[in-house]
């Protein structure tokens, strides 16, 4: 009996181990299997997440008074980013600041900037931007609203500017100012100029005009505002001294405009502005440009930068777009009398 049962246990031993082997070769192979898949699940979560994954691009923007033109240039700025891709909170962060005027704050602005090292800082005027370029020498600068790049020293030659600092200027044509003057004041022989003669900006398109004056027979008498504080003193002293006062992009004068106004009102002083927002503000006219789109230029500028191009290989550009800007109020008040001819050609009137 128990020779009949032994070989017959032996074999159900042998077919029980092979079915375990083979059971365990099954299990292993599913294992190796689902590790695989795990392995393969996780690289392309990776992979999708680092391709999703969008830079977030850091901007500073300088601006040395608080000015409805400059306040324009940002407003345009950041509207055409947007427009083109950059959209705030999205994949772009402003840091807006504001100098309010000082030179000390200005400063303070442009090494925070520095030491933040931004993908590329915005400086708006001429005063701002000559403290961005001194302390920021790493990262590109591009500046706005200056009227001079090369006098203020921000570039040496427009068209090859230095290897970080580029921009847009807001030259004026001083002629067309002058004749504009001429137009509504066709007696005029001497015009009086205020202006910030500590502003490299005001000083540089100041002696363009008096350039001008000079080719066209009108005389100048000169005076000058350190601070806005200074400015109704120093248009009083032009009262009785001059035919028309002009201020054109001057920061300071403007940012106590209606100082000027006041004077101008009270002894009839034909006022003629460099920019539209200050004819707004009561200046009889304008030809000025249009600093919303200033911004958008510097905007378009802003996006070569930061898609690669070297800022070497972008030039200077110069405003575009002039346009007539009238305040027949002012004008009415200031005892001036505006030609049928300029009337149809405003672009804007108040």
């Amino acid at each position: 009996m128990r020779s009949r049962q032994t070989p017959l246990i032996a074999g159900l031993v042998v077919l029980a181990v092979l079915a375990l082997g083979a059971l365990a070769v099954g299990c292993g192979g599913d294992t190796t299997t689902t590790t695989a898949a795990t392995e393969s699940t996780v690289t392309t979560v990776a992979e999708t997440s680092t391709s999703t994954e969008a830079k977030m691009y850091r901007i500073g923007i300088t601006q040395i008074v608080q000015h409805p033109a400059l306040d324009a240039v940002v407003e345009g700025f950041k509207e055409q980013m947007a427009a083109d891709g950059y959209v705030e909170g999205e994949n772009v962060t402003y840091d807006l600041q504001n100098a309010q005027g000082e030179m000390s704050n200005a400063s303070a602005i442009a090494q925070k900037f520095a030491s933040d090292k931004l993908d590329l800082v915005l400086s708006i005027a001429t005063p701002t931007s000559q403290t961005a370029v001194k302390e920021i020498t790493d990262f590109p600068v591009l500046f706005a609203a200056v009227t001079d790049p090369v006098a203020a020293g921000l570039v040496k030659d427009p068209a090859a500017p230095d290897a970080n600092v580029t921009g847009v200027s807001d030259l004026l044509p001083v002629g067309s100012h002058l004749e504009l003057i001429k137009q509504l004041v066709p007696d005029v022989k001497t015009i009086g100029l205020l202006y910030n003669s500590g502003e490299s900006n005001s000083v540089a398109l100041v002696e363009l005009e008096k350039a001008k004056a000079k080719e066209m027979g009108l005389e100048v008498v000169e005076a000058t505002a350190a601070t806005p504080a200074e400015v109704l003193t120093a248009a009083r002293s032009l009262v009785g001294r001059v035919d028309a006062i002009s201020v054109l992009t001057d920061n300071t004068v403007v940012s106590a405009f209606e100082s000027v106004v006041k004077v101008c009102t009270e002894n009839k002083i034909p006022l003629i502005a460099g920019d539209t927002d200050s004819v707004k503000r009561g200046a009889v006219a304008a030809y000025a440009f249009d600093y919303k789109k200033h911004g958008e230029q510097a905007a378009k500028m802003a996006v070569k930068i930061l898609e690669g191009t070297p800022v070497k290989d972008i030039p200077v550009e110069y405003a575009e777009n002039l346009l007539l800007s009238l305040n027949l109020a002012s004008a009415e008040a200031m005892g001036v009398t505006i030609p049928d001819a300029l009337k149809s050609e405003a672009a804007q009137t108040f």
